[in-house]
């Protein structure tokens, strides 16, 4: 229950960082705080279900967070290049780079 309890506030925490933040970098922070929510989901309920289920739930969690590496890789890098051509972060004026 406490593990539930925890990923529903970090959960709560990553969407108020993602609605809120200007920083494009707190953004994906945030992103990520999601992500570990889910997974702490998936290994708890696992764990909760019992044996077959545990294994089950941490390769989806496995599974999450090569999607969460990759979603950093990817958004690092647009990141980087917002910088390099605007020099500042700041994603409400991304669309100002429409060509």
């Amino acid at each position: 229950m406490q593990f539930l309890l925890l990923a529903a506030f970090l959960f709560c925490v990553g969407v108020y960082g993602v609605l809120a933040r200007k920083n494009a970098v707190l953004v994906l922070m945030s992103i990520e705080l999601i992500l570990n929510s889910v997974n702490i989901n998936l290994v708890a309920l696992g764990a909760y279900r019992g044996y077959e289920e545990a294994i089950i739930g941490q390769v989806f969690a496995l599974f999450t967070i090569a999607v969460a590496a990759a979603e950093v890789g990817i958004g690092l890098a647009i990141v980087l290049l917002i910088y390099r051509n605007r020099a500042d972060i700041d994603l409400t004026q991304v669309d100002l780079m429409k060509g």
